[in-house]
């Protein structure tokens, strides 16, 4: 996790520099709240802070085997794992080449402005790759394995436009990403390989080195924003923390509703993405034109202010966090006690924003 932060921490300083002469700035106007020219290349410091560490570490394992006194260097806890993740390189680098694709993706966004159907159609793209060439599948209890490939499609592909959604306020989409990051990491670090009794290390680390970089790129995104992340940002977090959700195992035997825990914790940007959708599509817009209707805009609205608006939204998305880590643990009868906490706060949510809604109409 400290590579990666110290990684996109610095990195970010230099981008902040030149992102006018690379053509990645922000300016006011239109669906945007901010009030003056800022860069846009955030999502940068977050792909370094990934890429460089896992080039290095996948380097460290591939040259172990030539090189018998490297391993050496590592204290033994870390050292009886190298050949689990030996193993999995594949899997590692087929998600972060696809990832890259989708970095890419969002840079030409920022820089550009990609057409809706080009976007989509590489992101469908992407998401087909990841689960039909690498095998990286939802795991449900479906009987028609067409039905699960499609679905896995679905969710990587929403949960990337989840966190684009989520990126209109400082510190906004970077905090729920490592909130939930860091839940799902917890998540991993406790639960066990199917037929194994290890943590599952690999998703796990993947997480968590996310949230080193998350945290990196934070330091220049909290209030006022210094640089906002951007689509080749949300692209990659999206993309990496859909897929990490996939290739981890959460159902078991005794504990089958632990599959709902992906849902449970994404509860937040779903619910964001969903509504913003459905207030569009209901006042005749187009459901992919930017505009001021997200949750946190409307907390806004609400008259909290906009720093209020953020924390509120990080205190529900840690209270999912927190249920979650809860949920994959526990029975049958006390997972609908742990799912109700979680629908508690979304009908929380939504009688305060229909109280505020009422409210402005009487007006």
């Amino acid at each position: 996790m400290l590579p990666p932060l110290i990684i996109s921490l610095i990195s970010l300083y230099p981008v902040r520099r030149w992102a006018q002469r690379l053509g990645l700035m922000a300016n006011p106007g239109g669906h945007s709240t901010h009030t003056k020219v800022t860069p846009l290349g955030g999502g940068i410091g977050i792909y370094l802070g990934m890429m460089i560490p896992m080039v290095a570490g996948t380097l460290f394992v591939l040259f172990s085997d030539a090189m018998p006194w490297l391993p050496e260097l590592l204290p033994e806890s870390l050292r009886r794992h190298l050949p689990g993740i030996h193993s999995r390189l594949g899997d590692l680098w087929g998600v972060l080449g696809c990832a890259s694709g989708l970095f890419v993706l969002g840079i030409w966004d920022d820089r550009r402005g990609a057409p809706v159907s080009v976007r989509l159609g590489i992101e469908f793209l992407l998401a087909a790759v990841t689960v039909y060439v690498f095998d990286v599948r939802l795991t449900a209890f479906i009987g028609a394995a067409w039905l699960t490939d499609l679905l896995s499609v679905v969710w990587i592909v929403a949960v990337i436009n989840s966190f684009n959604m989520l990126d209109n306020m400082d510190g906004l989409s970077g905090g729920i990403a490592m909130i939930i990051a860091g839940a799902m990491a917890a998540v991993m670090l406790t639960t066990p390989v199917a037929g194994g009794g290890q943590p599952q290390l690999f998703v796990g680390g993947l997480l968590l080195a996310l949230c080193g970089a998350l945290l990196g790129f934070l330091w220049h995104n909290h209030p006022p924003a210094k640089i906002f992340m951007g689509d080749g940002g949300s692209y990659f977090i999206g993309y990496i923390i859909a897929t990490a959700m996939l290739m981890a195992t959460f159902a078991s035997d005794p504990r089958p509703h632990a599959v709902l825990a992906p849902l449970c914790v994404m509860a937040i940007p779903l619910y964001d993405m969903s509504t913003v959708l459905w207030i569009r599509i209901r006042e005749g817009r187009s459901p992919f034109k930017g505009d001021r209707s997200h949750f946190s805009h409307r907390l806004v609205d609400l008259g909290l202010s906009r720093t209020q608006a953020v924390l509120t939204i990080y205190l529900v998305t840690m209270t999912c966090g927190l249920a979650t880590l809860v949920l994959v643990h526990v029975t049958v009868l006390q997972a609908f006690a742990v799912l109700g906490i979680v629908a508690c706060m979304l009908l929380l949510v939504v009688i305060l924003e229909s109280t505020g809604w009422a409210k402005q109409n009487d007006k």
